[in-house]
């Protein structure tokens, strides 16, 4: 199994990804997407029962979409094996949980530490568990929907004095979009 991971300026493009993941045959149980939505700033983490019909999700993983609180991000909607690590992570105390959920999935430390900041920036971050010869079918779904540029990204951030997530830092008010 090979981990396709991805992360997509809004909540919306995310959830495309997921629906096309899924019609093409990849099982909800190997996609998870973990990000912020508007709806996550006016919630807390013990609403997050039935948020996936709300948010569109009328079937497999989007269904299951709930909320989650994460240390240095606040509230985003979550489902999946990502999220289940992350909750496991966050609900043990354990620091930098979404770092290690990502890591877990096979992420290497400075790519982890990316996606849980753009997580933390208003981005939503999809992840897929697919079979060597699928990856590159996951791949072509994913990049279809114009990921973010990792790398673009990472030099904007840096330029901003960013080095790695810190789940101590003070919470990120910028626009969710």
């Amino acid at each position: 199994m090979r981990t396709v991971t991805r992360s997509y300026e809004t909540y919306d493009v995310a959830r495309r990804v997921v629906e096309e993941l899924q019609s093409a045959g990849f099982p909800a149980a190997n996609i998870s997407l973990v990000g912020r939505h508007e709806s996550t700033d006016n919630s807390n983490a013990g609403e997050g029962a039935g948020i996936g019909a709300a948010l569109g999700g009328t079937a497999g993983l989007l269904a299951g979409l709930g909320l989650l609180a994460i240390p240095g991000i606040g509230p985003v909607v979550a489902a999946g094996w990502l999220a289940s690590t992350a909750a496991g992570a966050a609900a043990g105390g354990v620091t930098g949980g979404i770092i290690g959920a990502f890591t877990s999935a096979g992420e290497d430390e400075e790519s982890a530490n990316y996606y849980a900041e753009t997580v933390r920036r208003g981005g939503t971050v999809v992840s897929v568990k697919a079979h060597e010869d699928q990856a590159p079918a996951a791949e072509a779904i994913m990049d279809s929907a114009v990921p973010i540029d990792r790398d673009e990204r990472l030099t904007e951030y840096r330029n901003e004095g960013w080095s790695r997530f810190d789940a101590n830092a003070e919470r990120y008010r910028g626009p969710i979009i």
